[in-house]
C-alpha cells in the first residue's frame, strides 16, 4: 500500500516503514501523529482520495546551511545571510483505507 500524504505544504508518496524528512511538527520524539490529509490512497484493489497514515516522530534536527547573499552592483551593497530550515524526521507506521 502506498499513499500520497501533504505535511508542510509539500507533498510525499510514502508507504509503511519509510522514514522521511518534513517540516517541523508540533509533537515529541516518540509521539504517534495521523497526517492529515491524505490526497492519494492507492491499496491492493482501491485507488481513491482519503484515509488515514499515522507516523512516529523519530527526532527533530536542522537541515544543511544554506548561505543567502543580496548584492547591488555599484552601490556598495552586499548582505551575507545563512539559514538552515528545522525539520522533523517521521517513520510512517501505518496506512489504511479509512479514516480516522
Amino acid at each position: 500500500m502506498q499513499a500520497v500524504i501533504k505535511t508542510g505544504g509539500k507533498q510525499y508518496r510514502v508507504a509503511e516503514g519509510d522514514v522521511l524528512d518534513v517540516e517541523l511538527l508540533d509533537a515529541e520524539p516518540g509521539d504517534e501523529v495521523d497526517i492529515d490529509p491524505v490526497v492519494l490512497f492507492d491499496g491492493a484493489d482501491l485507488v481513491r482520495a482519503g484515509g488515514s497514515v499515522r507516523a512516529r516522530v523519530v527526532e527533530h534536527g536542522k537541515g544543511k546551511k544554506l548561505v543567502v547573499f543580496k548584492y547591488k552592483p555599484k552601490t556598495g551593497y552586499r548582505r551575507k545571510n545563512g539559514h538552515r530550515q528545522r525539520f522533523s524526521r517521521i517513520e510512517i507506521t501505518s496506512i489504511s483505507a479509512e479514516g480516522k
